[in-house]
């Protein structure tokens, strides 16, 4: 099910109120499943980046997070089988398996309605953007080129070996806190700060402990730290500043003229094929009212206008939607454009083989945890990996 709000790791200091938005998922799993199946019914909870942050900088509040959640589904009519913080490889792995399950690139029916292996059918790369990490999953044009981030998927009796690769901090959310940490490092006063990607005539207040307070933006700390001052944020429009600061967010250099290493220092096969890209990807593009399948030119033209509106206009441009998001889709638009662009090498030739989707046949892009990955976590922390399904 899909929940609007944060993750389960901003419930670090409330770990009680996590019942209800549990509550809000279960029901409507409840609904779904006959009354006398839930006893039998499985239930694992995977938690993903945000949850990993969590742990690197607080594991003891990380472990009561966990502890609260297992309470709760231990109270619950359905078998829980666990929760677990899983590892940026397997959220990977466990994106592209579900993108490609439901776009029915593993098994389809035949005329005799059994289950058989689509002939010839090509497995679609997976891009998901959360909010603490982005990853990517596609099977390189030369599978059995040894990459460092290669993991082998058995999967209904065939193998596919699979790139991925799992960037900490470089999901929407700690993306943009590590920009506003940026711009309030470069501001000459610490109370008040231009920002070029908010739309203009906004303002938001922010603590200083928001922005800085994450193990992302650690390092951009100011050197007088006063984690309960407050600064006010004010949104100046400007799509070129804004591309400009955004850039500032790779690390470009470490890769220079490396051509299967796009940035941050890690090395990548050439992207190949179509690719989907789901979860912070779609609503972006959604917010920028673009759809079905359109050029690099398309976006680049649709991301600077929008960033060129108004906070009165973007609220007219997207009625629906919080404050939170619409101030913000401008950023996650030159975000997404030097990710994809910059960093993992689509180009205006390829750029029309990704597609921005919300869910395929009414089924929304979640990742399917499987806890038997799971188990074998230490193993696909080494350079060649095996998982069986």
């Amino acid at each position: 099910c899909f929940l609007l709000g944060p993750g389960i790791s901003s419930y670090e200091h409330n770990t009680g109120a996590l019942a209800k938005p549990l509550d809000e998922c279960l029901n409507k799993v409840k609904e779904r499943i006959p009354v006398h199946l839930h006893k039998s019914t499985s239930i694992y909870l995977g938690a993903t980046a945000g949850m990993r942050l969590l742990r690197l900088q607080n594991e003891t509040a990380a472990n009561e997070v966990l502890a609260s959640i297992q309470n709760y589904f231990r109270a619950q009519p359905f078998q829980f089988r666990g929760a677990h913080i899983i590892t940026g490889p397997e959220e990977g792995v466990y994106g592209w398996i579900t993108a490609n399950y439901l776009m029915g690139n593993f098994l389809e029916r035949n005329l005799w309605r059994a289950w058989v292996h689509p002939y010839g059918r090509e497995t679609m790369g997976a891009l998901d953007l959360g909010g603490a990490s982005t990853q990517i999953s596609f099977i390189p044009e030369d599978s059995q080129e040894n990459f460092n981030n290669t993991v082998q998927v058995k999967l209904y009796g065939y193998n596919y070996n699979v790139y991925t690769y799992s960037f900490q901090c470089y999901g929407r959310d700690e993306a943009e806190k590590r920009l506003l940490a940026l711009l309030l490092q470069k501001s000459s006063t610490n109370s008040s700060v231009d920002n070029p990607c908010y739309p203009r005539n906004y303002k938001t207040a922010l603590s200083v402990k928001y922005v800085c307070g994450s193990l992302c933006t650690q390092s951009l700390r100011p050197t007088n730290y006063y984690p309960n001052q407050s600064v006010i944020f004010h949104g100046t429009g400007d799509p070129g500043l804004c591309q400009e600061m955004v850039s500032l967010l790779f690390n470009f250099t470490t890769c220079r003229n490396q051509e299967d290493c796009p940035f941050h220092g890690i090395h990548q096969p050439k992207v190949k094929g179509n690719f989907v890209a789901f979860s912070g990807f779609y609503y972006t593009i959604n917010a920028l009212n673009l759809s079905g399948h359109f050029s690099l030119t398309d976006f680049n033209s649709s991301m600077w206008f929008f960033c060129s509106q108004s906070w009165a206009q973007l609220q007219f441009m997207l009625p629906k939607s919080e404050e939170i998001y619409t101030r913000s889709y401008c950023f996650s638009a030159n975000f997404i454009y030097y990710l994809l662009v910059r960093g993992y090498n689509f180009d205006a030739g390829n750029w029309p083989q990704i597609h921005f989707q919300k869910e395929v046949s009414n089924h929304c892009f979640f990742i399917n945890f499987n806890p038997k990955m799971s188990r074998r976590k230490q193993k696909m922390q080494q350079p060649t990996k095996t998982l069986w399904l």
